[in-house]
């Protein structure tokens, strides 16, 4: 296919002509605050996706897990997110610092509907509400206060169409690529790839919280 056969859609009128509009129900489910059913999904997600933007509006998402519950509700607008150690390229934190519009998508185990929400997020040094973020023994150095904007509950038709949790269509592990041999690979380090295996497994082990 030639560039001169791509229909590039590059403006809202037109996208709405080519999709539609949605229906006033659709619209009636997004919500302003977190409701009882929005808390007690976040108290059951131990698996979440952080979406943040640079000024220029250069895109990232990160992936977050804490054990079900981590993620703490202090009222009906906010929320806080222990920032566990990772690799300290700060991605996240340094979007949240010029552009602090966030995004996050909960998932539960077993369930095929998702929780989105969006909202204005602040880095936070310290608070008493730290001394809830403790998980074996170790405190957070930073936590991620996100005032909500806006939520809703997203359909499970992307969850069915993927069948993400049906192990029988999971591939198996050694048709993928370890970690070890895509950095090997992609960083053009001179050392076997279960080296670097053991060590990226002996890391994530030891240096999670």
């Amino acid at each position: 296919m030639g560039t001169s056969e791509i229909k590039v859609i590059e403006t809202h009128e037109a996208l709405r002509e080519h999709l539609g509009h949605p229906t006033e129900r659709t619209k009636e489910k997004v919500l302003p605050f977190l409701d009882p059913h929005a808390r007690t999904l976040i108290e059951h997600s131990p698996f979440y996706l952080l979406a943040t933007a640079s000024a220029d509006g250069t895109c990232d998402v990160s992936p977050r897990g804490d054990p079900a519950g981590s993620v703490k509700v202090l009222d009906g607008k906010t929320l806080v997110l222990a920032d566990r150690p990772g690799n300290k390229l700060l991605d996240s934190q340094t979007n949240i610092l010029e552009n602090p519009h966030a995004g996050l998508l909960f998932l539960v185990p077993g369930m095929n509907e998702t929780l989105r929400i969006n909202g204005r997020a602040k880095l936070i040094a310290d608070a008493p509400f730290f001394d809830d973020l403790v998980i074996k023994g170790k405190r957070p150095a930073l936590a991620i206060l996100l005032e909500v904007e806006e939520l809703y509950l997203h359909c499970a038709k992307a969850f069915l169409r993927s069948s993400l949790w049906k192990p029988e269509t999971w591939p198996k592990r050694s048709e993928l690529p370890t970690a070890g041999q895509i950095f090997r690979d992609q960083m053009k380090l001179d050392m076997a790839a279960e080296t670097l295996d053991a060590a990226l497994t002996e890391g994530a082990l030891t240096t999670q919280y």
